[in-house]
């Protein structure tokens, strides 16, 4: 069974577990003795049926051993048919055309169509039932945030992003823990699960259950491999692979801290459609299952109080290369590398080609003599964004200044909320004086310096 690692895919939403559940009823069923193996999921290699072999041969402890003359492989796909024939293999095709395909089935479920139902065998129909896979298949290949990998780009550098995860724990807790209430914690979109570790070592809530919500496969993992690791001396810890806009995942009023840390300008960014409505709808779903007195902190990248203020933007084009023309960096083998040879002027100009297209944002400028003149919040945007280059593609679909402290504050308050007077934004001097003032400066449209907006917010809502 490839793809044996997969779960909440769109292209594999079911997991390992249940597949085996239903392949075994049906060998039961039908009287077709049965060996099921776990195939974990490869990068693309012209030796994947070579790895598949291998990996059944170590899956049942070389008990079988694949040959051309004992085995025939049954395979719809024409390109890995031609990789089990190099090895020598005989293949059938078990697609033939007319015939409806696993993922146009898979696609009847997600529609809520059950004619589906017709077309798969009973045990398959019996494992669905039973424990409503199809509600899981409709959500995950649904989901408009969530790609067809179970991430939310696919250039997204997943260990650079949990690395700086790790980095940032001790420091976001330190800022929080005062206002975290005990009894159901919720950490949406906890990465790594490294708060969760920092929440997990407080006497204050050894009683408390834990629980992280992730919706990216690769970061769930690691969440789940931390706990089978034994590093949660809490035995109340839980975690979930959702995305926290499908769906309602907790009863009302039943969570009493629900944390979500560098999240919030993520379901702004990757919204489908409204924007402001989808930031909306996450903040009333997580005052719903908000009890009473409890808290929602949100700590996040924010926009600057007057975002549309024009601003001139000097940027130094002294520190790197400076072509005529941006790139196309899908093409490149390196884009990280190339990005980084760029002088920060020239990185701007590459940056609003990417952000334009991958955000979906006007970004407008103009450009007079040696300045840019620009909103505010867009010369932010870049500044705040600009030395990202590792996760570059993945970096300029997000926008980090889409709300002001004071919008986020309004959408919490409009579900209904009451702000925290310990609420605030602030700006982080050591990006301001470490990363974009040494390279960059903004003014009036006469000259006069104008002090660095915010970049953070801190907003304590409760219930």
């Amino acid at each position: 069974m490839t793809s044996a690692n997969h779960r909440t895919t769109k292209r594999n939403p079911v997991g390992f577990d249940r597949r085996e559940a239903a392949i075994e009823r049906f060998s039961v069923a039908t009287g077709i003795r049965s060996l099921v193996v776990g195939v974990v999921d490869t990068p693309p290699t012209d030796e994947f049926a070579e790895v598949t072999v291998k990996a059944i041969e170590a899956g049942t402890d070389d008990l079988v051993r694949l040959t051309p003359a004992n085995t025939i492989v049954a395979c719809s796909t024409p390109e890995v048919s031609k990789l089990y024939e190099r090895l020598g293999y005989e293949v059938i095709d078990v697609e033939p055309e007319g015939t409806a395909r696993p993922w146009d089935v898979l696609l009847m479920i997600a529609a809520g169509n059950d004619q589906w139902k017709e077309l798969a065998h009973p045990a398959t129909v019996d494992v669905f039932e039973r424990y409503a896979l199809d509600a899981h298949v409709a959500r995950c290949v649904n989901d408009p945030v969530v790609g067809d990998d179970g991430g939310l780009t696919t250039t997204r550098d997943y260990k650079t992003y949990a690395d700086a995860f790790e980095t940032a724990a001790d420091r976001k807790w330190l800022q929080i823990k005062d206002f975290v209430r005990p009894g159901r914690i919720l950490d949406i979109g906890c990465a790594t699960g490294a708060t969760l570790q920092l929440v997990d070592r407080d006497p204050r809530f050894h009683e408390s259950d834990l629980i992280g919500v992730e919706v990216a496969r690769h970061l769930y993992a690691e969440c789940v491999h931390k706990k089978e690791q034994g590093l949660f001396s809490n035995p109340n810890v839980y975690f979930y692979q959702r995305n926290m806009l499908g769906s309602s995942v907790f009863p009302k009023r039943s969570i009493d801290t629900t944390l979500t840390l560098a999240l919030t300008h993520e379901i702004w960014s990757y919204a489908n459609g409204s924007r402001p409505e989808t930031v909306q709808r996450f903040a009333d779903a997580l005052y719903a299952h908000t009890a009473p007195n409890g808290v929602w902190i949100n700590s996040d990248v924010c926009g600057p109080d007057e975002p549309d203020y024009p601003v001139v933007l000097q940027l130094d084009d002294s520190d790197g290369i400076n072509p005529n023309e941006v790139s196309s960096l899908e093409v490149l083998d390196d884009p990280a590398a190339y990005v980084g040879k760029l002088s920060t002027r020239a990185r701007f100009f590459q940056f609003a080609h990417d952000f334009r297209r991958n955000a979906k944002v006007p970004f407008e400028y103009t450009v007079d003599g040696d300045g840019i003149v620009i909103r505010l919040a867009d010369a932010m945007d870049f500044l705040t964004r600009k030395d990202y280059v590792d996760n570059w593609l993945s970096e300029t679909h997000e926008q980090f200044c889409g709300l002001s402290f004071a919008g986020w504050s309004a959408v919490a308050e409009r579900a209904g909320f009451i702000i925290d007077p310990s609420s605030k934004a602030w700006r982080n001097d050591w990006v301001i004086d470490n990363r974009i003032a040494p390279v960059a400066s903004i003014t009036t449209r006469d000259g006069t310096p104008i002090d660095w907006p915010v970049t953070h917010q801190l907003l304590i809502a409760r219930r």
